[in-house]
């Protein structure tokens, strides 16, 4: 036992008999190569030494703390209570110990110890491989852009379950990739199973050119073996790679002298990727080409108007063909003048937004273009919504929002501290979220949304209710139908008990009005004036006759 506590400890144990103070650190342990799943064969020193192996102890070691696993009594073995007691039986006579079953686990040193006829140690050095699964292969599936600065990812590769951890390698069209400064990155990460064994990811980062668009990217897991070093690879793949036209082209099939009659195939092409969308049209006898380009123009391009005034749009469009003009609403697509100008009168604020112009050829069906343009009508901020009832928990996190629209598009402020948040919902309209605590303060006294403009300002106020009952500790919000205000909006809390005399009220009402319609159809029924089926009937020829 002395060179035991010698060799893991480097100090010695009067507890362990023999320890010899001093005495010098233990050879390199013996190498043993195993794969995960299979059986470790420990052997007691090597095959040629001499000696008597029917008294042994073996031990584990792992950080540098050695821990009894296996006793050998006259031949006989016994395992010690651990993690190793179902998994160790003795062979050879003794001389060989083996450990079924191995996993990561199992690699540190293994030592046996004789103490007869005299006492003598061997140390092993397990180490345990298992080769990962096919590495798998994920393309960025977004795209690269040539005319990104930086390196962009192009593609991540993972191997499964493998001890130790692979060396991935990255190949570009059959050439391995190395680390380039703004020009390749890898960068590769592992994590631990709770097997033991290894799950590694590489990303691979690169700056690509036009020339890359058909380049075929593969990864390679690296790893060993006891039976030596071996090799995984993955699929290959490829990236889209996209940049934009240098040149467009036309095509034109069959080629040479036509006739009048004969069928002409003309395409349009362009070196760039996506390929872009272009249209054909035919000016002078001749083919001109532009990639989505609208041709029709508006006049005025911003048009702006105070409330009551007027406006003419005016549309142009160039063509070798007859023009039709159509003036179209676009959130309804009412279709509102046809002709070039369009006339708006006596404007109110709900004619801001936009009005579209279509140009059309008749005689070509499907030839048309648009062009829509936005009217803007000068006005002081509008409210979003006329009422707003929040019920809300004290000490929590609330969320208010206000909404306000107008021409020039208002500024939003609030009576209350917190942190706002703006966002244009169109260019004459603005949301902002206030994010604040409900404190007893802003119960009592709620809190006010300010819209303003240089034409005026507008206010909501909202105000919080308390409410005890709910369970949750987010609060919600109880909103009135959606209308717009252009006056000062303010919510008032209505008690409970007062909604529920409305409902009481509204209920008696609506019995006194169907008493009132009955006694009135009655009377008519009586005197004559309502004809009822067949006797209504009769009496209506007998008064006729009279």
């Amino acid at each position: 036992m002395g060179r035991l506590a010698s060799s893991v400890g480097g100090a010695c144990d009067s507890r362990i008999q023999g320890c010899v103070p001093g005495e010098a650190e233990p050879p390199t342990p013996e190498p043993l190569e195993v794969e995960v799943g299979g059986t470790a064969l420990l052997k007691c020193g090597p095959s040629h030494s001499p000696g008597n192996f029917s008294h042994v102890d073996w031990f584990s070691v792992h950080k540098e703390k050695p821990t009894l696993i296996f006793r050998v009594r006259k031949g006989q073995g016994q395992s010690e209570p651990g993690e190793y007691q179902h998994r160790l039986s003795l062979l050879d006579r003794g001389t060989t110990l083996a450990l079924a079953h191995v996993t990561p686990h199992d690699e540190r040193v293994f030592l046996c110890q004789g103490k007869r006829p005299q006492s003598q140690e061997h140390r092993i050095q397990l180490h345990v491989y298992k080769a990962p699964e096919e590495p798998t292969i994920q393309v960025n599936p977004l795209g690269i852009s040539v005319n990104s600065e930086e390196p962009e990812e192009v593609a991540t590769c993972v191997g499964r379950n493998g001890y130790p951890v692979p060396q991935v390698i990255w190949y570009k069209n059959g050439r391995p990739l190395k680390e380039e400064k703004k020009r390749v990155h890898i960068q590769s990460s592992q994590i631990v199973e709770s097997s033991g064994l290894y799950t590694l990811q590489s990303v691979l980062k690169a700056q690509l050119v036009k020339e890359d668009k058909d380049a075929q990217f593969y990864c390679e897991l690296n790893y060993r073996l006891p039976s030596g070093n071996h090799m995984k690879e993955s699929r290959e793949v490829v990236v889209p790679v996209f940049y934009p036209a240098e040149k467009v082209w036309l095509e034109v099939e069959p080629v040479g002298v036509l006739k009048e009659g004969d069928r002409v195939e003309i395409r349009c092409l362009a070196d760039g990727n996506p390929p872009p969308h272009f249209t054909i049209s035919k000016q002078a006898d001749a083919l001109a080409v532009s990639p989505d380009v609208s041709d029709v123009r508006v006049s005025p391009a911003a048009p702006e108007s105070r409330e009551g005034g007027s406006l003419a749009l005016t549309c142009e469009a160039e063509s070798n063909r007859a023009l039709e003009f159509q003036w179209l609403r676009e959130k309804t697509g009412q279709v509102l003048e046809k002709g070039p100008v369009l006339r708006l009168h006596n404007l109110q604020r709900d004619a801001g937004g936009g009005y579209r112009c279509v140009a059309s050829v008749p005689s070509v069906p499907g030839l048309n273009r648009t062009q829509l343009v936005r009217v803007a009508i000068f006005g002081s901020p509008w409210m979003t919504s006329k009422e707003r009832k929040m019920w809300v928990k004290e000490n929590t996190v609330l969320n208010l929002s206000c909404e306000a629209s107008g021409h020039p598009r208002p500024s939003i402020s609030w009576s209350v501290d917190g942190t706002a948040h703006e966002q244009d919902q169109d260019p004459q309209s603005v949301l902002s979220v206030l994010n604040v605590l409900v404190t007893p303060e802003l119960l009592e006294t709620g809190a006010e949304c300010v819209a303003s403009n240089f034409l005026g300002r507008n206010t909501t106020t909202i105000f919080l209710e308390l409410d005890s009952n709910r369970t949750t500790g987010l609060s919600t919000s109880t909103v009135s139908p959606y209308t717009r205000a252009n006056s000062t909006s303010t919510e008032k809390k209505l008690p409970e008990p007062e909604s529920k005399g409305v409902a009481i009220v509204a209920v008696t009402v609506c019995v006194l009005v169907l008493a009132v319609l009955g006694a009135v159809l009655y009377f008519f029924y009586k005197k004559g004036k309502l004809p009822c089926g067949r006797s209504g009937k009769q009496e209506m020829e007998r008064n006729t006759s009279i």
